[in-house]
C-alpha cells in the first residue's frame, strides 16, 4: 500500500473508532414525568459544522472573523445554514425542539419553513428521503415526527436564522446513538462559498436547499458559507475556506460580483487557495442563467481565468474544474421566484447538476 492509501485506511479506521467512542457515549436527560429522554443537538454528531472557536455553537465563523470580514458577512455567518444533526434511533417517533435567535421568521420572498424551520430526513434503500419539517410559529417551536426505527436521521437547521437551541427527545426506553461512517468513505465536507443563493435563498425548507440537496445526492457532508449579497471573494474568506480541510471547494461568487470586481479578486483568491491546499479540488461556478440566454459577462470572465490557469499549467490545475450554468435551472423560466433566487423546482435542478459535477470529481480522487 502506497502512502495515500496508508492515510486514507489509517483516516478511515480512526473515523470508525471515533464513531464507536463517540456512539457508546451517548446520554440524553430524562424529562420530568419520566416519559422521553433529550439529547442536545450539541452532543450529537453535527456536521456542516465547520469551526469550534464560535461565538454561539450554531455560528458557520469563528468568533475571530468578526475582526477580518465585513460585518455583512459576520451578521450571516450567525446563521445556522447547511448544518445538521445525524444520528440512529430505535424509536418509532421522535420530537424536534428548536429555538431560532431571531423573532422575524420568514422574508418576503421566502417562508418560514425554510428561514427559521428544521427538516427531518431518513436514509433508505434508494437514498435519503424527506419525513417531515419543523413549521416554525414562535422563537421555541416543536414538532413531534413518525420516523422509521433504526434507519438513519438527519436534521437541517434552519437556513436564515441562528439556532440558540435544538434538541431531540425520544420515548424512555430507547436508544439513540451516531451512525457510522457512510459507506462511500466520505468523511471530509464539500465547501461550498458562495451567495445568497448557496445560503438557501429561496428554499422552502432548509433540506431543499441546493448545497443540501447536492450533499444527499453525493452522500458526503457540506459546509455552507453562503452569505446573501455578500460573497465577494475577500482575501479574509479565503483565509477561512482554506483552514477547512474539504474534499472539495465550490466557488459560487458571480451573483455577488461585477466584471471588473470579479477581475479583481477572483484570481488571487483561487491561487491563494490553491497555494494552502493543493491536493485539493477547487470547482468554479457560474452564475444560474434564469432564462437560458447566453453566458453572462462574469461567466465569460471567469471561463477566460480557468482556461488561463490551465494554459498556465496543466498538471498544477489538473484540481480546477468548472460548471457551466446553461443546465443549472432549466430552460422553462419556472425555476426561480423572483428571476434570480431558485424555488424548489429550481434548486432541485441546480443541486442534481452540482451533485453530478462533485461525484466525477470525488471519483477522480480514489
Amino acid at each position: 500500500m502506497n502512502a495515500g492509501g496508508l492515510a486514507v485506511a489509517c483516516g478511515m479506521a480512526l473515523a470508525v473508532l471515533s464513531w464507536a467512542a463517540h456512539a457508546a457515549g451517548l446520554q440524553g436527560r430524562e424529562d420530568a414525568a419520566g416519559k422521553a429522554v433529550w439529547y442536545d443537538g450539541q452532543s450529537l454528531l453535527v456536521e456542516g459544522r465547520a469551526f469550534t472557536d464560535t461565538d454561539c455553537f450554531y455560528d458557520r465563523l469563528p468568533a475571530r472573523a468578526k475582526k477580518t470580514v465585513p460585518p455583512g458577512v459576520w451578521g450571516l455567518s450567525r446563521h445556522s445554514a447547511g448544518m445538521a444533526l445525524r444520528f440512529v434511533t430505535d424509536a418509532q417517533r421522535l420530537t424536534v425542539r428548536w429555538a431560532v435567535r431571531n423573532a422575524s421568521l420568514a422574508m418576503p420572498h421566502m417562508p418560514a419553513t425554510g428561514v427559521s424551520g428544521v427538516d427531518i430526513y431518513q436514509r433508505t434503500p434508494e437514498g435519503w428521503r424527506f419525513v417531515k419539517n419543523g413549521r416554525p410559529t414562535a422563537v421555541t417551536n416543536t414538532v413531534d415526527v413518525p420516523i422509521t426505527p433504526k434507519a438513519e436521521c438527519l436534521i437541517y437547521l434552519p437556513l436564515y436564522n441562528g439556532t440558540d437551541l435544538i434538541e431531540v427527545g425520544i420515548p424512555t426506553g430507547h436508544s439513540l446513538s451516531t451512525p457510522p461512517p457512510r459507506a462511500n468513505g466520505q468523511t471530509r465536507p464539500i465547501v461550498f462559498y458562495g451567495t445568497s443563493i448557496t445560503h438557501g435563498a429561496c428554499a422552502s425548507r432548509p433540506g431543499m436547499a441546493f448545497t443540501a440537496i447536492a450533499g444527499r445526492l453525493a452522500d458526503a457532508p457540506v459546509v455552507n458559507l453562503g452569505f446573501s449579497g455578500s460573497g465577494k471573494m475577500e482575501p479574509a474568506l479565503c483565509d477561512l475556506v482554506a483552514e477547512i480541510d474539504a474534499a472539495v471547494y465550490v466557488l459560487d461568487c458571480l451573483w455577488n460580483m461585477n466584471d471588473d470586481l470579479l477581475r479583481e479578486r477572483a484570481e488571487p483568491f483561487i491561487r491563494a487557495l490553491h497555494d494552502k491546499r493543493p491536493d485539493t479540488p477547487i470547482l468554479l461556478a457560474e452564475d444560474g442563467n434564469v432564462f437560458g440566454r447566453a453566458p453572462t459577462s462574469k461567466a465569460r470572465v471567469l471561463r477566460a481565468l480557468f482556461e488561463k490557469l490551465k494554459a498556465e499549467d496543466s498538471a498544477k490545475w489538473a484540481c480546477l474544474h468548472y460548471l457551466e450554468a446553461k443546465e443549472m435551472l432549466g430552460h422553462d423560466g419556472e425555476g426561480t421566484v423572483d428571476g434570480c433566487h431558485p424555488n424548489d423546482l429550481g434548486m432541485m435542478r441546480q443541486g442534481t447538476l452540482f451533485a453530478q459535477a462533485l461525484l466525477k470529481i470525488l471519483a477522480q480522487k480514489k
